[in-house]
């Protein structure tokens, strides 16, 4: 593949959601030449990398934030139901890729480990009760266990029980199937195996400057940060999978669908364990109910992680204020992303989710010791010489336009395409990479109606 040559398809970000793209569309027709733009000098480096996100194979088993309650104490489970439904569509991939000899063995980048939600008080342990009995009505959900049992609870979390307080009502559900995923593992091994095939190019140390239209095609303009030089290819179809900056490269296509969109960055930090004897006595995910006026993204988890195949132990996230879309980014991110048409809608938000700006403060003040108090919710024995913090990934997430000159504050994802179908590009942070298959999916239907069948699993049956 030459210089300003032009290709089927490009895509900007050498992550999760740029990956999955990449390999379904090589499932359904090997004929494409494909090129992989990513600024940073390997693959997975921000969003996907292991250190920067949860790991939680999202299935909505143990995340009460995607089960929100109703005014009338019911619990709402359609959400958790859809992304347990999506998440088991990108392990259905992740098998196929195995077998394929497309990615290494499963257990380099997903392990079990068990799912659970653990709450404090009558009233959170009434909501968790009506959790669990709307979520075992569904097939995806039918093992998951209940226990208000302390004993049953010390087994399944013994550092969570150990040292707490009794007389507090405590319950937790657990599905001992959960997953943990090194993302950033799978994402290398898939960009690895399309890197094999001689129509397929990975151009790292490649930022992407300029995108525009050119007569049936995109012209994007790369800057190839190694050689210091810059060059153009052509592409008929585009995927902007850029993580942060995606909304910034979004825009330069001049597509109407890309007016309206602002961002809002928020950081994340974990306490990491470096005991050993801690680490090896906690083999389970265990989430909470994030606090008032706290973004989605920030729900409390103790979490056994497996990275780069060790086994680790994270708390947190703890949120803070930043000005950058990626940790590789500029201090001048945000102030670059506003723009006549994203003002509004921009100051808007701002203006109405002051209580979350007030938390996302409070968060980057915290003091060491202070971080240790909030551990103690979830590990009451913890000790500040036993966890050190470190520096999570930044999740940008979606402010758009409500038409009336206003702005909505979004924590979920959002694909955006052209009319033509020329360009896609997703928004937005949670859940994200565990439903990338199914994301993807939705890509490829909306932005080539009509050239291949339905795609129908397993696996897509390539022309």
């Amino acid at each position: 593949m030459t210089r300003n040559t032009t290709v089927d398809v490009a895509l900007i970000g050498a992550g999760i959601m740029s990956a999955t793209l990449a390999t379904l569309l090589r499932m359904l027709d090997r004929r494409l030449r494909v090129v992989i733009f990513e600024r940073l000098d390997h693959a997975a480096a921000e969003s996907s990398d292991a250190w920067n996100n949860a790991g939680t194979g999202h299935a909505g088993y143990c995340e009460l934030n995607y089960t929100p309650e109703r005014d009338d104490g019911s619990v709402d489970c359609s959400k958790a139901l859809d992304i347990a439904a999506q998440f088991a569509l990108s392990l259905e991939l992740w098998r196929a890729l195995v077998e394929r000899g497309d990615l290494p063995a499963a257990r380099t980048f997903v392990r079990t480990v068990p799912h659970l939600s653990f709450v404090q008080g009558a009233s959170d342990v009434a909501f968790l009760r009506a959790r669990h009995a709307g979520l075992v009505r569904s097939p995806l959900f039918a093992a998951l266990e209940w226990s208000e049992d302390p004993a049953q609870l010390a087994e399944w979390m013994p550092l969570v029980m150990e040292g707490r307080e009794r007389g507090v009502p405590v319950a937790a559900t657990r599905m001992a199937a959960g997953t943990d995923v090194d993302f950033g593992a799978l994402t290398r091994g898939m960009i690895a195996a399309l890197a094999k095939h001689d129509d397929v190019e990975v151009r790292l140390s490649h930022e992407v400057v300029d995108v525009a239209r050119d007569g049936d095609a995109w012209r994007i303009a790369v800057r190839d940060l190694a050689g210091k030089r810059e060059h153009a290819v052509r592409a008929r179809f585009l995927f902007i999978g850029a993580g942060g900056y995606t909304l910034s490269l979004l825009e330069q296509t001049g597509i109407p669908e890309a007016k309206g969109y602002g961002a809002f960055p928020v950081s994340g930090q974990w306490l990491r364990c470096t005991s050993p004897a801690v680490i090896a006595r906690h083999h389970a995910k265990v989430y909470g109910r994030a606090a008032v006026g706290a973004p989605p993204m920030s729900v409390p988890h103790l979490d056994a992680r497996f990275i780069e195949g060790k086994h680790e132990l994270l708390f947190g996230p703890y949120a803070g204020i930043t000005t950058r879309f990626l940790k590789e980014g500029s201090p001048l991110d945000l102030l670059r992303s506003i723009g006549i048409d994203n003002i509004l809608p921009v100051v808007a938000a701002g203006v109405g989710n002051l209580d979350l700006t007030r938390y996302l403060v409070g968060q980057a003040l915290l003091s060491h010791d202070e971080r240790v108090e909030l551990l103690r919710r979830y590990c009451p024995t913890a000790t500040p010489d036993d966890w050190q913090l470190l520096v999570a990934g930044l999740r940008v997430q979606i402010i758009k336009s409500d038409g009336r000159g206003g702005g909505e504050l979004k924590f979920g994802t959002e694909v955006v395409t052209s009319a033509d179908g020329s360009v896609a590009a997703l928004l937005g942070a949670s859940p994200g990479a565990s439903t990338a298959a199914a994301i993807m999916l939705e890509v490829i239907e909306r932005c080539f109606p009509g050239r291949w069948p339905a795609p129908a699993r397993p696996w897509l049956r390539p022309s």
